[in-house]
């Protein structure tokens, strides 16, 4: 029964984790249009690590003392906040959330072939296979041939979206590392080095004082830095440990969708008219990505 509940649980916490994370582009894409990309994500990076420190001496718990760990949360920090958020940020000036929301999600696929090539830290089944050819299935029904009409336009761009795609991929595996200790703990620890890393940059590069960001851009910073950043990353440390990385990284077909329905209500952007279709597959190939294989029990 616990073994049930505890699917349920991730089961769900995927799907939390999911729509926090396809809300995030739309809150970049609004965000950036009054804030430089680095000044943002150091402002994200510096509100989210703070959030959670406090949140960590609040619960009685305590930073880690020595120089190695950190040296990881910094490590981890460049895989899955510095670079990949700054680059997403930078491209969102020109690329819409919805394209950003589906070129992002090819990180199970990296995941997956950096897992099966590499690390081989977990199995590479059928299933699995069956779960990502499920998952690029939906996407492409979700997506469609007009919303891919504009790949090729503003390449640099969707490049440097891919190229975050990968660092997401290769945090996912390191992410593994930190087993022993709280979720809590790596997700502020990373925030912490990721606003260490960006903020003395946004003061040279930007000079965030003399901006005069609009109240739709500092609303959405917020609610990136909170919600998609701070309660996100405890999710997703959690999931690593649980479903495994290419399991917590398969929430990138579902948030597909999501992130594109967002897009739509929000921004005006376009949906494609097999997008139903396109979720039933999206959620076939999560299921059969994360939900584990029961055991037939021996006779007696």
């Amino acid at each position: 029964m616990s073994t049930k509940n505890n699917t349920t649980t991730d089961l769900t916490l995927l799907g939390v984790l999911a729509v926090l994370w396809g809300a995030s582009y739309t809150f970049i894409k609004i965000g950036v249009e009054t804030i430089p990309p680095v000044t943002f994500i150091a402002a994200r990076t510096l509100i989210a690590g703070g959030i959670l420190f406090a949140i960590i001496r609040w619960r009685g718990l305590a930073m880690p003392g020595d120089a190695a760990t950190w040296r990881r949360f910094a490590f981890q920090a460049c895989l899955n906040s510095v670079i990949p958020f700054t680059l997403i940020a930078a491209a969102e000036r020109s690329v819409d959330a919805g394209l950003a929301t589906i070129l992002n999600a090819t990180s199970p696929i990296f995941t997956f072939l950096l897992t099966a090539l590499i690390t081989r830290h977990e199995p590479v089944t059928a299933r699995k296979l069956i779960g990502v050819g499920a998952g690029i299935a939906g996407i492409c029904l979700i997506v469609g041939t007009e919303a891919l009409g504009g790949i090729g336009h503003e390449l640099w761009a969707q490049v440097a979206i891919v190229a975050a795609t990968i660092c997401y991929a290769g945090a996912a595996i390191f992410g593994r590392g930190f087993k022993g200790l709280d979720p809590m703990l790596p997700a502020a620890g990373s925030m912490l080095c990721g606003a260490v890393m960006l903020v003395p940059l946004s003061l040279v590069a930007d000079q965030p004082w003399a901006l005069t960001p609009s109240t739709a851009s500092i609303l959405a910073l917020l609610g990136l830095s909170v919600f998609s950043t701070a309660l996100a990353f405890v999710i997703y440390f959690r999931l690593i440990h649980t479903l495994g990385s290419v399991g917590t990284t398969s929430q990138a077909y579902l948030r597909v969708p999501i992130g594109v329905g967002i897009g739509a209500i929000f921004l005006g952007e376009s949906l494609g008219p097999t997008a139903w279709l396109g979720m039933a597959f999206v959620v076939a190939g999560v299921a059969a990505m994360t939900i584990p294989v029961r055991k037939p029990a021996f006779a007696r």
